[in-house]
């Protein structure tokens, strides 16, 4: 393989920002953002706004999570209650 042509891949803790759930992967993505896992080591962290804690489609009901606003906005453009 050339030398310097793959990013580098490492283990990271992905973090669901609304639930707090989090769990180790390998990825390539990296952040400045630290945590201690439960091995005792410390991996990036990257938060993600929806992981399989939250996902309609895992969970089997459906979840708004208010960010910005966006979700009253939406009502609030097609008369929602």
């Amino acid at each position: 393989m050339k030398p310097n042509l793959h990013p580098n891949y490492n283990k990271v803790v992905f973090m669901d920002a609304s639930s707090g759930y989090k769990f180790l992967s390998g990825s390539t993505m990296s952040s400045n953002e630290t945590i201690e896992w439960e091995d005792g080591n410390t991996y990036p962290v990257i938060k993600v706004d929806v992981s399989s804690d939250t996902h309609p489609f895992y969970t089997g009901r459906q979840k708004f999570t208010d960010v910005g606003g966006r979700v009253d906005r939406f009502k609030k453009k097609y008369n929602l209650k």
